[in-house]
């Protein structure tokens, strides 16, 4: 996780951490990050003698004692680490910056990875979602008063920006680099066992199969159903309508969003080498519970943030399934950017449905108004199946 100066505390202010969390605007410091105990034992055997710039998270470095006394610390930052008892004041005494842990938060601020939905629903099996990590990372987030609470608001800043740092690594790296990402985005409402879902589905299957990285927002609805298709994309038909018909037996989260979930691990279980998709959900929306088809899940606190996040990452355009004020919100936010960004910038716009934008939600007319005359005329389309839309893609 790569803090590089002390600028990481004005991330505080929503502004400058939309910036940094993204992760890939401006120059990035050359520090090396440290985020397993293996890593460092070797690094330290190789040789080194001065940790300047290296970036530590999250180690238990009990037992270590005699190696950090061997080496120059100065510089160096140690994020959420045990040590053995009197090593931290050694460190602080010649120059290393000590980040502690922060004490009676559900999950760990300096973590080096995203979230796994094994993760997020770890104890799924034998306990109720109450109980399980992301339910209970919500409850702390709206404990009353924690928003005024300097260690919470730290806390989940922190997070916020060592998930930026991940998913930014995740993208630039091994076959996410080599792949276009597509955003999906569309209603949450949309039930297991309905043929918007089905619909929704098939997109996410057919671009994961033309090669694309699939992200949505990783809720439930259109935004489960395209992580189910690009998960399920190299399986048989056959397979993937019994996934569906296992589903559509929990048509939604409400009542229980254990069963709902169990439903989900089930299918999981029996295709356990599905492709990897993007999820990026946020516990600003807590009462919708992330899907379990997105492999990777970069999960925020603030909402704003993984908005602009989801539509930074998605260069390979976004398709926009009907959907009510958040899809619509979603839509003009897409296109502010594309309003404003440089020709070279400009990302495709795909709406499905053609009555839903013109007339139930007449987005497509303004749509189409603010492209006039714009380097976006060109990106923007409407279209009726989410078999055209992949062709527009196609055709890029």
């Amino acid at each position: 996780m790569a803090f590089g100066d002390l600028g990481w505390l004005h991330d505080v202010d929503h502004r400058a951490a939309a910036v940094n969390f993204a992760g890939s605007l401006g120059p990035r410091p050359r520090n090396l990050e440290v985020q397993d105990l293996a890593s460092f034992d070797r690094l330290v055997a190789g040789g080194a003698v001065n940790l300047h710039g290296w970036h530590a998270q999250s180690l238990d470095l009990r037992g270590r004692a005699a190696a950090l006394k061997s080496v120059n610390v100065e510089g160096a930052m140690f994020l959420g680490c045990t040590f053995d008892d009197g090593m931290e004041g050694n460190l602080r005494s010649r120059g290393a910056l000590i980040f502690p842990k922060l004490e009676a938060v559900p999950f760990d601020p300096y973590r080096a990875g995203l979230y796994s939905p094994a993760e997020l629903y770890s104890g799924l099996a034998t306990s109720p979602y109450e109980e399980l990590p992301d339910a209970r990372i919500y409850h702390w987030s709206i404990q009353p008063g924690q928003r005024q609470r300097v260690d919470a608001t730290l806390a989940s800043a922190l997070h916020d920006h060592a998930i930026g740092n991940a998913l930014d690594e995740l993208t630039r790296s091994g076959p996410w680099i080599r792949r276009s990402i597509v955003g999906v985005m569309g209603g949450h409402a949309a039930p297991r066992g309905s043929v918007e879902f089905a619909e929704a589905a098939r997109l996410g299957r057919l671009l994961a199969r033309e090669g694309h990285a699939v992200a949505t927002g990783g809720g439930p609805g259109a935004m489960e159903a395209a992580n189910l298709g690009a998960y399920l994309s190299q399986a048989s038909d056959g397979d993937v309508q019994a996934a569906l018909a296992a589903l559509a037996a929990v048509p939604g989260f409400r009542p229980s969003v254990s069963a709902w979930a169990r439903a989900a691990a089930a299918v999981v279980e029996r295709h356990p080498d599905g492709t990897p998709s993007l999820g990026i959900p946020t516990w600003f929306y807590g009462h919708e519970p992330p899907n379990y088809f997105a492999t990777h899940i970069a999960k925020y606190f603030a909402n704003a943030i993984r908005e602009a996040i989801l539509l930074e990452l998605c260069h390979g355009g976004i398709v926009f399934l009907p959907g009510a004020a958040g899809t619509v919100q979603e839509i003009f936010q897409d296109a502010c950017e594309n309003y404003y960004g440089a020709r070279e910038k400009v990302a495709p716009m795909v709406l499905v449905g053609r009555r839903h934008w013109e007339q139930e939600y007449p987005a497509w007319p303004m749509l189409r108004s603010l492209a006039e005359g714009r380097a976006m005329a060109g990106s923007i389309h409407l279209v009726d199946t989410v078999e055209e839309a992949v062709e527009v893609l196609r055709q890029r």
